[in-house]
Formats: C-alpha cells, sequence, structure tokens
C-alpha cells in the first residue's frame, strides 16, 4: 500500500523546504479555490494562490503549510510545490499569526523596494527626457 501514496516536495528560491514520503492526500489553494488531490490523481500543474497547503500522511496526521503564490505540479506520484516563502505550523491559530508577522513584513519590504525602483525610473526617464531636449 505504501507504494500507492505519494511524495511531496516543497521548494523555496533558496532551499528544500521540505520532503516527505507516503503521502496520502493533498489540499491546495489556487485563486480559483481549494482542490483536493489524492494518489492516483492525474497529473496536473496549478498556479498556487497564498493560503494554507495541507497534507496527510499514511497514519492521516495532518500537515499545515502556510505558501506564498507559488506552482505545484504532480507527476505520477511525486508532487512538488516550488513557492516563494513557506512557514510549516502545527496549529491554524498560531500559523496564521506566523503568516501574518512573517508575510505582512515581506509585503512591507516589498513595497518599500518597488518604491525606490518607481523613484529611480522616474528619475531616469527625467533625465532620458533632459537629455533629449539638449
Amino acid at each position: 500500500m505504501l507504494s500507492e501514496l505519494m511524495n511531496i516536495k516543497i521548494l523555496l528560491p533558496y532551499q528544500i523546504f521540505t520532503q516527505e514520503a507516503n503521502i496520502r492526500s493533498i489540499t491546495a489553494e489556487t485563486s480559483e479555490g481549494s482542490f483536493g488531490m489524492l494518489p492516483h490523481r492525474l497529473d496536473c500543474a496549478a498556479a498556487l494562490a497564498p493560503g494554507i497547503l495541507i497534507y496527510k500522511n499514511e497514519s492521516d496526521k495532518e500537515f499545515y503549510v502556510a505558501v506564498d503564490e507559488g506552482v505545484l505540479v504532480k507527476t505520477g506520484l511525486d508532487v512538488s510545490v516550488s513557492v516563494r516563502n513557506a512557514i510549516a505550523g502545527t496549529d491554524l491559530g498560531e500559523l496564521r499569526d506566523s503568516v501574518e508577522r512573517e508575510f505582512m513584513t515581506l509585503d512591507e519590504n516589498e513595497q518599500s523596494a518597488r518604491a525606490v525602483m518607481a523613484r529611480m525610473e522616474l528619475d531616469f526617464i527625467h533625465r532620458l527626457m533632459e537629455l533629449s531636449h539638449e
């Protein structure tokens, strides 16, 4: 029966976040809603929305991973999930709090970086316009 179970690998840009064997089911979220998969589901790919990925092992123990947007690919019994950020937790309430702290900080930093880039781009365009008028 164990050969009939899935393997999951969650990848971050800089490391393997987790790799587990003997997974009975996986539930993930897309922009269209959540969906579940069992070992004999057809191969597929899905764009993941930020949310909670849940997987169960052969003992029906649930594991929760908060994921940022990314991609899920199922090929045979292997499921690969590539995301920008992930946080594991055993309690959904604590996981939600961790996600808010981590992801909100990232969003603030990302917004600051985008604002700096926008100012640099605007300055560059102004300088180009000044050069073209000379």
